[in-house]
């Protein structure tokens, strides 16, 4: 009896414990960026319960050809915190909205030792199961151009050919045909002119 009451208790004080839901985080997949300029690496969280005041974002780094990751930013309690002994130290700024579930950054003067890869969580309690989300960072003199790009001026280029020799082959098509239309012409023409002779002398 009295364990029907307390549990009455705690469903009228509303103090069950809420259960948790999947959260899903979204990055890029990658990104380019060219030698001293900046680059915002977006991250964001799908959850079916209101923003909470207690959401979190991390983000972490690890650079090409290492195995380990390190903390380069955290974001919680209505506070954002930049590792202050990393390799972005004074070169990563908050530029989220972590009301509008935003937790992107703001990564200046970028270098070449800068490319690796980017990791961000993000927790929105009671909802603080999901998988991490991470962006690649390449960094060069010169963005290249990309493969879709390549294979599409490839594309664009053959069809362009295809079109010229087709013309091509209708005007030789029309150009022999008139010429013939025109001989077939001069031709009857003076078979006329022959009879008309004829009959005169006769």
């Amino acid at each position: 009896m009295l364990t029907i009451l307390a549990l009455a208790s705690v469903i009228l004080l509303g103090i069950v414990p809420q259960q948790s839901e999947a959260i899903v985080i979204y990055t890029g997949w990658e990104r380019h960026a060219l030698v001293g300029s900046d680059i915002r690496l977006s991250c964001s969280f799908f959850s079916w319960r209101w923003t909470s005041d207690d959401v979190t974002f991390s983000w972490s780094y690890r650079p090409d050809g290492a195995r380990d990751a390190i903390s380069v930013f955290h974001y919680t309690g209505g506070a954002p915190y930049v590792d202050n002994k990393g390799p972005f130290r004074d070169r990563l700024e908050f530029v989220g909205n972590p009301g509008r579930r935003d937790g992107s950054i703001l990564l200046k003067n970028l270098d070449y030792g800068d490319n690796g890869t980017f990791t961000c969580d993000a927790k929105n309690p009671p909802d603080i199961v999901g998988r991490a989300s991470s962006v690649r960072l390449l960094v060069f003199e010169k963005v290249p151009i990309q493969a879709g790009v390549i294979t599409g001026s490839i594309i664009g280029a053959v069809l362009g050919l295809l079109l010229l020799i087709v013309v091509i082959y209708y005007l030789m098509r029309f150009l022999v045909a008139r010429r013939v239309f025109n001989l077939s012409v001069s031709k009857h023409g003076k078979k006329g002119k022959g009879k008309e002779g004829s009959q005169q002398r006769q």
